[in-house]
């Protein structure tokens, strides 16, 4: 993840038309509105117009001309094309200065579920409840100022508040697929999303994040993986491998070369995606290809059965090094 699309402190992306022409003197139509517009991706509002100084007039010929397209009441996109993010944008300035992406418009957003061009538009207001067709609006009286920020200059709501509302309002699967996606890029982290479920235990959003939890247990990161694994190779008295060690022309977590053995750690956060699961199919098969055998290790097992796991790779690195000492289970 950039710098630049990382949640930021919450501020505001509305854009006062005076602040972005000079107070005083005549400006052509089209310099204003695209001025404005160059700021908002590609969308301007008629309040913004005429506080500028553009009349009614002016603004009614321009939009049957074409030059200006309603998106949403008030707000235009300016010339031909849609840019990325101008109906998210569009949106938010319909509906007033409280107004933000949320729900699955932000998901999409964030990069945590698939966007697609036919999806309904979900915004957030803290101060009343504008109708606006075209736009699903939600009234919250819990959303904060610090669980909102903007993402390349659209309003938005934080990650964090982002897989809430999607628990109160999405399907488990989409809640899932978020989740995964949310930790994978780093915008959340494991504990971020436990503690969430905490918080919101009984409330609206509360058992469907502990049920998908639930499911997937405890949300590992690459290194809390890690960890687990060296720990049990310790306790069963296993060679120790080569950890994040590049083969093959791919980065895996472990490598014993004498075996010709690799282990991937699956963690929730990393192999929940469909695109992450064809990918990794591709990867075993050039691995298997190059004369390496891959075994997959999950959270659940290294949680559930550390004495399988042990047993199973013990089995596999026996006719390399020879006899190796009695597994025993790990403590705990």
């Amino acid at each position: 993840m950039s710098a630049c699309d990382r949640p930021a402190p919450p501020t505001t992306t509305r854009l006062r038309a005076n602040s972005a022409v000079p107070p005083t003197g005549p400006h052509p139509f089209d310099d204003i509105a695209d001025r404005i517009a160059r700021l908002q991706h590609g969308v301007v509002t008629r309040r913004q117009l005429r506080e500028a100084g553009i009349t009614g007039g002016v603004i009614d010929r321009r939009l049957a001309a074409g030059r200006l397209k309603p998106l949403f009441q008030g707000v235009y996109l300016v010339g031909p094309l849609m840019p990325p993010g101008a109906r998210e944008m569009a949106a938010c300035l319909a509906c007033g200065p409280t107004a933000v992406a949320s729900h699955g418009t932000a998901a999409a957003l964030w990069g945590m579920i698939e966007r697609s061009p036919t999806q309904e538009i979900h915004v957030s207001v803290r101060k009343g409840n504008p109708r606006r067709p075209g736009i699903v609006t939600h009234r919250s009286t819990t959303l904060q100022s610090n669980e909102t920020t903007t993402r390349k200059r659209v309003p938005i709501t934080t990650p964090a508040r982002t897989v809430l509302d999607l628990a109160r309002s999405a399907h488990s699967r989409v809640l899932r697929h978020a989740i995964s996606h949310a930790v994978a890029s780093r915008l959340v982290t494991p504990e971020m999303v436990s503690e969430l479920a905490s918080h919101v235990a009984g409330r609206p959003g509360g058992p469907l994040l502990r049920e998908v939890l639930g499911e997937h247990g405890p949300l590992f990161t690459r290194s809390e993986a890690e960890v687990r694994f060296l720990d049990l190779i310790e306790q069963a008295g296993l060679p120790v491998p080569l950890v994040n060690h590049r083969v093959a022309g791919y980065e895996v977590d472990f490598h014993w070369p004498a075996a010709g053995l690799v282990v991937e750690v699956d963690g929730f956060a990393y192999h929940s995606s469909r695109r992450a699961f064809e990918q990794d199919r591709i990867r075993d098969g050039d691995l298997t290809g190059a004369g390496l055998r891959v075994i997959r290790v999950t959270w659940r097992q290294l949680a559930d059965e550390p004495l399988a796991v042990a047993a199973r790779l013990g089995a596999c690195l026996i006719p390399s090094f020879g006899r190796l000492r009695a597994i025993t289970p790990p403590p705990g």
